[in-house]
């Protein structure tokens, strides 16, 4: 960790946004889909990287997709003068004549909001384009196929510039059903006829079923250099770089004998005499309350024996400190830089020791954590 870091903020724990690595997925995902035009998916502030990452970042995507009308008005002021997608289409009727005004690009999957683009008066000139969003199969949003084209040609005839959008419910799991094959088949069914540019792919049908990407891709967490499926191997093989690195220190050693415990509930029971290093980082920090033991961390301690090691947590995670077994480690001490996740621990590998996903611990970095954008 920088020392202009440590110079800014009293707790040492930091995540770092690389917009290197943004920039370097991007370009991978456009040589995996390169007939097609990306959306790049930044909804709950670009997975807990930030907005402003993600503009300095992704600034050469087709276009950023989002839910919040509030996110697209952030990247308005701040220069993005492309494409944005509203991913749920509009909340409230109120909201149509600010989207228009912000030259949004709508998702529509519901009779509701048909209904009231029907009823819209566009005074901004501005083309309004539709994604109508069939359901495939999911069962989430979207109109069922018997539903569709009536959807459609309504749309079509206020005047709405149409696409064609459905979602996978199953594109990183080779006999999860329905099936990609079976969604496909229901969307070419239902779009038959029906001329308009397509959007299909998410992450995972990106890097798996090349046969369904469509006219727009919709990456999202592969933009982060996260696993679909969690298991980090897919994403080493595809060459796709963590953006966020998440590190602090060891504030604290313990001298423990054999026998003692560890941390709330005593729930780890040393089995010699260890050093225990106790690190800046909690569950309220976003770190996974329910790590198990063994979950990795890797400890620079490069300044003093010539290396860095991966060192197990040991005991249970706390509101701000976490404690990890240093016997592979017997010369790191108190200042010691570590790594939560990030390059040398990979977010999928502690998202599997804790009965997760790598999505839920990115987007679930608490606010109180200091970021720096590099």
């Amino acid at each position: 960790m920088s020392s202009s870091a440590n110079r800014l903020i009293n707790r040492p724990i930091l995540a770092t946004i690389h917009t290197d690595a943004f920039r370097h997925n991007l370009g991978r995902i456009r040589e995996l889909a390169p007939e097609s035009k990306i959306w790049s998916v930044v909804k709950a502030k670009a997975y807990g990287h930030t907005l402003a990452a993600a503009l300095n970042g992704l600034e050469s995507t087709d276009g950023f997709a989002l839910l919040d009308i509030a996110d697209a008005q952030w990247l308005r002021e701040h220069g993005w003068g492309g494409r944005i997608l509203l991913l749920e289409g509009l909340f409230s009727q109120q909201e149509l004549e600010l989207a228009c005004k912000l030259r949004c690009d709508l998702v529509v999957h519901s009779e509701q909001q048909v209904t009231w683009l029907e009823s819209f008066v566009n005074h901004s000139g501005h083309p309004i384009n539709i994604f109508l969003k069939l359901n495939s199969g999911m069962n989430r949003l979207g109109f069922r196929p018997e539903q569709y084209r009536t959807a459609f040609h309504r749309l079509h005839s206020a005047g709405y510039h149409l696409h064609h959008m459905t979602h996978f419910a199953n594109a990183d799991q080779v006999d999860g059903l329905p099936s990609v094959g079976e969604q496909m088949e229901c969307f070419d069914q239902a779009i038959e006829g029906l001329e308009a540019p397509t959007s299909l792919a998410n992450s995972a049908a990106i890097l798996w079923h090349r046969n369904a990407l469509g006219d727009w891709v919709r990456p999202g967490i592969m933009l982060y250099g996260v696993s679909p499926t969690g298991m980090h191997a897919d994403i080493v093989r595809s060459e796709f770089q963590a953006v966020m690195q998440l590190r602090s220190e060891i504030i604290d050693i313990q001298e423990l004998k054999k026998g003692d415990h560890i941390g709330y509930g005593g729930c780890y029971e040393a089995p010699e005499d260890m050093r225990i290093g106790v690190i800046a980082c909690g569950y309220a920090d976003g770190y996974p309350r329910h790590a198990e033991d063994g979950t990795p961390v890797w400890v620079d301690a490069a300044d003093v024996d010539g290396g860095s090691v991966i060192c197990p947590i040991v005991g249970r995670v706390s509101m701000d400190m976490l404690t990890i077994d240093l016997r592979e480690a017997p010369k790191a001490k108190i200042g010691s830089v570590v790594e939560l996740w990030g390059n040398e621990v990979p977010v999928d590998d502690v998202a599997q020791m804790s009965g997760t996903i790598g999505y839920e611990l990115i987007c679930a970095l608490a606010q109180r954590v200091p970021v720096i954008i590099k």
